[in-house]
């Protein structure tokens, strides 16, 4: 029997993930085999979409990551981007919560997408799907605003699975998962 992770587990700059156990992990869509996240989540976000017809217009750039891709994505952003930057937008190996299977980058369909930074903007689809997401069990994990609280910049593409009612709760109320946790 698989157990099922803590949907409102904190992994930030100042709680890292310790967890070595392998999560019930599904693929998100069958065009994307490689892109993972923990099943319950998975299966949210497909609902989602399925509902806004979102796979179409939306595609997943990042779920479920191993530690050691995490270490050469954080790596190879200090070197192509710098510190500043990376700081800004990439977890320290250990402190990812796309190690936990929770969070999702989605990003609208384009030619090029940005792995780090994916363009999914406050308008059409992609604002479809940020409205749906909390009754899905899915908030903005990283909102504009609150950088000081999260740690992290603002990150319209970044979801996190919290489960219902919590995600209808945070987002009702403005708060962060930090902010909510507390």
């Amino acid at each position: 029997m698989i157990k099922r992770i803590n949907s409102l587990i904190l992994v930030n700059q100042q709680q890292a993930y310790s967890s070595d156990e392998v999560q019930d992990l599904i693929s998100v869509h069958k065009d994307y085999p490689h892109i993972l996240m923990e099943r319950e989540a998975a299966q949210a976000l497909a609902l989602i979409m399925e509902q806004i017809d979102g796979w179409r217009y939306i595609v997943p750039v990042s779920g479920w990551r191993f530690l050691k891709e995490q270490q050469i994505i954080y790596e190879e952003s200090l070197r192509d981007n710098g510190s500043k930057f990376t700081e800004q937008f990439v977890a320290l190996p250990g402190h990812s919560e796309h190690q936990t299977g929770l969070a999702i980058d989605l990003g609208l369909r384009q030619q090029e997408i940005d792995f780090i930074r994916p363009a999914f903007p406050y308008e059409g689809i992609c604002q479809c799907f940020r409205e749906l997401a909390p009754a899905f069990g899915f908030i903005e994990r990283y909102p504009a605003g609150r950088e000081a609280i999260t740690g992290i910049a603002h990150e319209p593409w970044r979801f996190r699975y919290t489960g219902t009612p919590h995600a209808e709760y945070m987002t009702r109320w403005n708060l962060t998962l930090e902010e909510y946790l507390a």
